[in-house]
C-alpha cells in the first residue's frame, strides 16, 4: 500500500532526487526518513537491513525493501503504470537507461569531486585550482553531449516528461550550484527552464537547495573524524585521474574517508 512507502534520503543525494521527482509526478504518496548515522559507516535499523551498502535511497513498501535509484525506479514503474514516465519505444526506452548510466556515473563524480573542494577543503592551492579546471573541463564536455542528446524534442524522454528528464535534473541543477550553468541560449538551457517549473521537480530541488546551507557543519564534522566521505568506485577514479592522488592519501592518513560497505 502506498501509505505504508518510506524512503530513506539524503536531499542532496541526486539518486534520492530522481526517486522523489517519480513519486510526485506519479502523485504517490510517501514518508521521508533520513537514515541515523547516515556518513559515518556505521548504520543500524530498518535502513541497514534495506541497504546492506549504507547508501541512500532506500525504499521500504510494506515487506518490499529496495536500494539502488534503478532498481528502485523500476519498481515504481512497474507498480504505479500511471502516469507512465518510461518511453514504450524500445530504443528509446534504451537512451533512457544510457543517460541513467553516464550520468549516475560519470557526472555524479564530477560534481562530487566539486563539492569534496568547495566544502570539505580537500586539496590545496594548485591542486584545488586544478580540480576544480578539470571538473569545469568535463562539465562542459558533458553538457555539450547533452544537449546532443536532447536533439530537437523537448524532452529527453521524448513526446512527454519521464524518466530521461529526471535522470538529468538533479545533476544539472548540482552543476549550476557550482556556476557551471549550461551555455546561455543553448538547447540544454531551454530544457533546464521547463523542467525546473515542474510542481515535481520545484519542491525536489527546493529541498536540496536548503540542504547546501547545512554543509558547513557536516565539514566540520568530518574535520572532527565523525563523518567519512565514502570515496566510491567512479568517485575514486575521478580523484585519482584527475589530480587528486594526495588528496585520497591525505584522506586515509587522517581516517576522514572511507570506502564502499562490505555485504556481508
Amino acid at each position: 500500500m502506498a501509505d505504508k512507502l518510506t524512503l530513506y534520503e539524503h536531499p542532496l543525494s541526486p539518486y534520492a532526487q530522481k526517486v522523489k521527482i517519480a513519486l510526485r509526478e506519479k502523485d504517490i504518496p510517501f514518508k521521508l526518513e533520513l537514515p541515523t548515522a547516515l556518513g559515518t559507516g556505521e548504520v543500524s535499523g530498518d535502513f541497514a537491513s534495506a541497504s546492506p551498502r549504507g547508501e541512500v535511497p532506500v525504499l521500504i513498501d510494506g515487506d518490499v525493501r529496495l536500494f539502488d535509484s534503478k532498481v528502485i525506479l523500476d519498481y515504481i514503474e512497474d507498480k504505479w503504470p500511471a502516469p507512465t514516465l518510461m518511453p514504450a519505444d524500445p530504443a528509446r526506452r534504451a537512451k533512457v537507461r544510457t543517460l541513467q548510466e553516464v550520468l549516475d556515473t560519470q557526472y555524479e563524480a564530477i560534481n562530487w569531486g566539486l563539492g569534496e573542494v568547495k566544502y570539505f577543503k580537500r586539496g590545496h592551492g594548485t591542486c584545488a585550482d586544478a580540480l576544480r579546471a578539470r571538473a569545469a573541463e568535463q562539465t562542459r564536455k558533458l553538457q555539450a553531449w547533452l544537449t546532443r542528446q536532447l536533439g530537437d524534442d523537448v524532452w529527453f524522454n521524448g513526446d512527454a516528461f519521464g524518466f530521461g528528464d529526471l535522470a538529468v535534473i538533479p545533476y544539472l541543477n548540482a552543476s549550476i550550484g557550482f556556476d557551471l550553468a549550461p551555455e546561455p541560449g543553448s538547447a540544454l538551457a531551454a530544457w533546464h527552464v521547463n523542467v525546473i517549473e515542474r510542481p515535481a521537480v520545484e519542491r525536489t530541488s527546493a529541498e536540496a537547495t536548503a540542504a547546501v546551507a547545512g554543509m558547513e557543519q557536516v565539514s566540520k564534522f568530518v574535520g572532527q573524524g565523525l563523518f567519512k566521505r565514502e570515496y566510491r568506485d567512479h568517485r575514486l577514479e575521478w580523484m585519482m585521474r584527475s589530480g587528486g592522488v594526495q588528496v585520497v592519501l591525505d584522506g586515509l592518513k587522517n581516517d576522514d574517508v572511507r570506502f564502499s560497505t562490505e555485504i556481508e
